[in-house]
């Protein structure tokens, strides 16, 4: 797999470096903002990990430009205690995010659950289409359509979607897409879930105006049939 570090700390990057080397990740690291988005938009990605505080260009600028032609996924690499940074880069796009100071087996273990999800999924569903009304999803191309209109959906949020249409008319649990999709256990007052809920409703409303994802107070979220 091949991790692109965007980061200005260089011992920082040196160190993950090393350290997601010896877990038989392929890494570069740049450590301007501006050298960082040139280098995703030039090579192939499996995941990039993402500063916000950046030279040159900062994350979310980044982050704001790879999403007009990329949907790699995106881990945000954030200040501690800095909501609006993660909110912010949610609604952005990002598929996760991770507070600095943060221990190096769990973004191992963020980094892996993105990768894995992408395999399983296109691995289970190597040739289905799956359609409920009026919303199309190839996962072996990860493509999505709202009335047969392209909608552009990050990895997260395709996995999101994905769940909500095979549990079609069945609440899913904000604790089961974290789970499922992110790969850990939902955190009290974690938003990352209702950020990327938001960004999917968004797109599928510019094409489809009736409701589709309906929120359940207390339980989760429902895909709403015809």
């Amino acid at each position: 797999m091949n991790v692109l570090l965007i980061d200005d700390d260089i011992e920082l990057s040196e160190l993950l470096t090393e350290y997601l080397s010896s877990h038989e990740f392929n890494i570069t690291a740049c450590h301007r903002g501006d050298t960082g988005l040139e280098q995703a938009l030039a090579q192939n990605y499996d995941v990039i990990l993402l500063d916000v505080m950046l030279p040159g260009l900062d994350g979310f600028e980044v982050l704001k430009q790879l999403r007009q032609s990329r949907l790699t996924p995106v881990i945000m690499l954030t200040a501690k205690g800095e909501d609006f940074d993660r909110i912010f880069g949610l609604e952005l796009g990002a598929d996760d995010y991770l507070a600095k100071p943060f221990n190096h087996r769990e973004l191992l273990a963020r980094v892996k659950a993105i990768t894995r999800r992408i395999e399983n999924i296109q691995q289970m569903h190597s040739n289905a289409i799956i359609e409920e009304n009026g919303i199309r999803l190839t996962p072996h191309t990860r493509e999505a359509f709202a009335a047969e209109q392209k909608i552009e959906l990050t990895g997260t949020e395709f996995e999101i979607l994905f769940l909500l249409l095979n549990n079609q008319g069945e609440i899913v649990s904000k604790e089961t897409i974290s789970e499922q999709v992110l790969g850990r256990k939902l955190a009290a007052f974690d938003r990352s879930i209702d950020m990327h809920v938001s960004n999917i409703r968004k797109k599928i409303a510019e094409h489809i105006e009736q409701e589709k994802i309906k929120t359940v107070r207390g339980a989760g979220y429902i895909l709403l049939g015809n």
